[in-house]
C-alpha cells in the first residue's frame, strides 16, 4: 500500500527541502575539516611518499595548487562522510512513493550500499595503492627522476577510489535484480564466464592503463558478484520455504 498522493508542487518542495539539507552538511562538514586539510592531504598520500625513492618528494605545478588541491580533498572527503545523510534524505524523499513490501528492502539496501562503498575505498588505500604505487615507482626508467603533482595524484586518487566504491556495490545490484525478479539466480550462473569478462572489462575502463590495478578492480568485482549471487539464493530460497 502506497502513502497518500502528492501534487507536483508538494515534490519540488520536499525535493528543494531534502536538497538544502544534504548541501548544508556537506558545507558543514567541509567546515570542520578545513584546518586539517593539509594533515588530512598527508595522510591520503603515504602510500606514494612511502616508496618513492630517498630524497624525491611531490611537487606543485601550478601556482594555487597547493591551497586547491587540499581544499577539493576536503570537499570530496565532506561529501563521502556526509553519504548517509544524503542516502537517508534520498530514502525519506522516495518512501512516500513505495509500497509497504518495497519498503522493507529499500532501507536495509541503503544501509548496506553505504557501508560498501566505504569499504571499497578502504580497500583501495589499504591494500591495491600500496602495490600500484610500487609497480609505478619501480618501473621508472633509469635517470628519470619520480616527481608526483600533487593536484595529478589527488585525481588519481579519487579516480581509484570511486572505481573500487562503485565495485563494491556489486554484491547488492546482483541482489536487487534478484530480489525484483529481474532474473534469477540460476541465470546469473549460467552467465558466469560473461560476468567475468565484464568485470575485466570494467577494471580497463576504470582504473588507470595499467595491468595490476585492472586487475586488482576486476578480481574483487568478480568474487564480489559470487557473494552477491550466494546471498541471493539463501534469501531466494528461504523465501521460497
Amino acid at each position: 500500500m502506497k502513502s497518500k498522493n502528492y501534487s507536483l508542487t508538494d515534490h519540488l518542495l520536499e525535493l528543494r527541502n531534502r536538497l538544502l539539507i544534504i548541501i548544508s552538511s556537506i558545507g558543514i562538514c567541509a567546515i570542520l575539516l578545513s584546518p586539517f586539510a593539509n594533515t588530512i592531504y598527508n595522510f591520503l598520500s603515504i602510500p606514494l611518499l612511502s616508496v618513492l625513492p630517498e630524497g624525491s618528494s611531490m611537487i606543485a605545478v601550478d601556482v594555487a595548487s597547493p591551497f586547491l588541491a587540499p581544499f577539493k580533498l576536503i570537499l570530496l572527503l565532506a561529501v563521502a562522510i556526509t553519504f548517509p545523510v544524503s542516502m537517508y534524505n534520498f530514502w525519506a524523499f522516495i518512501s512516500p512513493g513505495l509500497y509497504t513490501s518495497e519498503k522493507k528492502f529499500v532501507a536495509p539496501i541503503l544501509i548496506s550500499s553505504t557501508l560498501l562503498f566505504y569499504l571499497g575505498i578502504l580497500f583501495a588505500y589499504y591494500a591495491v595503492f600500496p602495490l600500484i604505487f610500487s609497480f609505478f615507482t619501480s618501473i621508472a626508467p633509469e635517470g628519470v627522476e619520480i616527481a608526483t603533482d600533487i593536484s595529478s595524484f589527488l585525481s588519481f586518487v579519487i579516480k581509484i577510489f570511486f572505481a573500487f566504491g562503485l565495485a563494491f556495490e556489486v554484491p547488492i545490484i546482483t541482489l536487487m535484480i534478484v530480489l525484483f525478479e529481474i532474473t534469477t539466480v540460476k541465470s546469473l550462473s549460467r552467465k558466469r564466464p560473461y560476468i567475468i569478462v565484464i568485470a575485466f572489462i570494467m577494471g580497463m575502463i576504470l582504473t588507470p592503463p595499467d595491468v595490476i590495478s585492472q586487475i586488482l578492480l576486476a578480481i574483487p568485482i568478480w568474487l564480489l558478484f559470487e557473494l552477491g549471487l550466494f546471498l541471493a539464493y539463501i534469501i531466494t530460497k528461504n523465501k521460497g520455504k
